[in-house]
């Protein structure tokens, strides 16, 4: 069975530097056996890869796209915690998607990274998830994601 860091490079990824915070937090922290993420943001390359609502500007296929770059620097900054990829199960994620009043399609954005994290973790990255409209997310972000993981944890 492969690893996490082998189905990313099955998909042409690699697990990117943490990103830095752009506020007072950590990107991760352990309690016990869980790791919590902060809110992750979908930057590529130091930049947002969009700005806007979806529903608006936003491309409801470029928000998947943005969320399931958030899921990267999600596994990212569960990594600078956890260390071995093998060993850390996706419990729950929260993907909060700026958007503008009649758009309804929350759960098809989030799925951008609920389907990355089954992709990459196999079983162990099917979780439980909630998708959440927001009216404004930090610097104009279209998604936002939070993660809360468990290391040694079993499907």
């Amino acid at each position: 069975m492969a690893t996490p860091e082998e189905r990313l490079a099955e998909l042409g990824l690699t697990v990117p530097e943490v990103v830095p915070p752009v506020a007072a937090y950590i990107p991760a922290i352990r309690s016990g056996e869980r790791v919590y993420t902060s809110g992750q943001l979908p930057m590529r390359d130091g930049a947002l890869m969009a700005t806007g609502k979806v529903g608006g500007t936003v491309s409801a296929e470029d928000a998947y796209a943005c969320a399931r770059q958030c899921a990267l620097n999600a596994i990212a900054a569960i990594r600078s915690i956890a260390g071995d990829l093998s060993q850390v199960r996706i419990v729950k994620v929260v993907a909060f998607v700026a958007s503008t009043p009649d758009f309804t399609g929350q759960p098809g954005v989030a799925n951008g990274a609920s389907e990355f994290f089954a992709e990459v973790f196999g079983d162990a990255g099917v979780h439980a998830r909630s998708a959440v409209g927001v009216p404004v997310l930090p610097l104009d972000a279209p998604v936002e994601v939070e993660v809360i993981a468990e290391i040694g944890g079993t499907a």
